[in-house]
């Protein structure tokens, strides 16, 4: 009884204040925070069993000037990308092509529904055919006034009247003629073909919808002609000219590529205050209309001068996972220091701590087992 009631008036709080308190002492004791009077020391970490690899490459790090590079966010497109859109209103009723399907000169595009066209055509060359019947009796009219008059059997005044209804009668078949013609050309404009070899980029309609002037049904773009095109802040421009060489980052290929300023925009954005240029695209294999891409400049201006990096070559990093660290060489002991990295140079990348000038790396640690 005396142990029951003990236990009963006990608070409810202390049990489990209880067992927080053993946790928290099993996780200090783990971390070394309590018990075993021996800590691990911060720094450097001994590679135990490895020695100084005989003929080991080593490097005394230095600080190096560096440019301010500046990435640019650009698109890729097509040099020559055109709108295919009809030149009349009509329904479409094919649309047999699809975005990155590749065409050929001449391919049928788009069809558009063409009975009101037929009907138009079909009576304009009817009244051609009347225009023109109506001039061949005014012709002969005309012959037979001519002869009257030269006989002194008709009057000025009849045989002048004649000879304008004839002048007149060949006006009317003549512009009759051109409305025929006008309406076979716009019957033609019911198919519409692709006016040179290229991919399909947008289809921006579908069968059923009304086609109207100007507004495009599909796009066509040169596949093997591309350019990025990037917008830049003036005082980055004014270094730019045309033919220049510059580097590009295509995050969709994981590739550097090089290629030429082909445009340079004359004016400035007011808002921005900056100006678009273009840079001609080497042909490389999955470059494709559409990509983003990142246009590389080391741009010179009141407060981006030349800086002092430490740099280090990629081939001297050694990758754990997601942590990166150099192999410090101290006489002929290696040890590992773990780095932060910044921007890339080339074949150098900046180290942003773990590094001193004047330390000693194994420049090949990157690339031993």
């Amino acid at each position: 009884m005396t142990d029951r009631t003990t236990a009963s008036t006990l608070p409810k709080w202390l049990i489990p204040a209880t067992a927080i308190t053993g946790l928290l002492l099993v996780i200090l004791v783990a971390l070394g925070f309590l018990g075993g009077g021996d800590k691990i020391a911060p720094g450097n970490t001994a590679l135990t069993g490895q020695a100084l690899p005989a003929g080991a490459q080593t490097l005394a790090v230095t600080r190096q000037a560096t440019a301010n590079t500046l990435s640019w966010q650009g698109t890729v497109r097509s040099r020559l990308a055109v709108k295919i859109a009809p030149k009349l209103n009509a329904r479409i009723t094919d649309i047999p092509v699809h975005p990155g399907e590749r065409v050929k000169k001449g391919t049928v595009l788009a069809t558009l529904d063409d009975r009101d066209l037929r009907a138009a055509s079909n009576a304009a060359h009817a009244a051609q055919a009347a225009a023109q019947a109506q001039a061949a009796q005014a012709e002969t009219e005309a012959k037979r006034i001519s002869d009257l008059y030269a006989k002194q059997a008709a009057t000025r005044q009849n045989y002048d009247a004649v000879l304008a209804q004839a002048r007149a009668a060949r006006e009317m078949a003549s512009q009759a003629a051109s409305t025929a013609q006008q309406s076979q050309i716009m019957l033609g404009e019911n198919v519409l073909y692709a006016p040179f070899d290229g991919i399909i980029g947008e289809r921006l309609q579908e069968p059923g919808d009304m086609g109207l002037p100007n507004q495009a049904i599909v796009t066509l773009l040169k596949p093997d002609d591309l350019r990025l095109e990037v917008a830049i802040t003036s005082y980055c421009a004014e270094q730019i000219t045309l033919g220049m060489a510059v580097k590009m980052r295509i995050d969709a290929l994981q590739q550097t590529l090089t290629g030429k300023v082909d445009e340079i925009a004359p004016e400035t954005d007011p808002q921005t205050r900056s100006q678009a240029i273009k840079i001609s695209l080497p042909k490389t294999q999955g470059l494709q209309h559409g990509q983003f891409g990142w246009l590389e400049l080391a741009c010179q201006a009141q407060g981006l001068a030349e800086t002092q990096a430490l740099l280090v070559p990629m081939s001297a990093i050694v990758h754990y996972g997601q942590l990166q660290a150099v192999k410090i060489v101290d006489g002929k002991q290696l040890y590992i220091r773990h780095i932060r990295t910044g921007k890339t140079y080339g074949k150098q990348v900046e180290v942003l701590s773990g590094l001193h000038e004047g330390e000693t790396i194994l420049l090949n640690a990157g690339l031993l087992p």
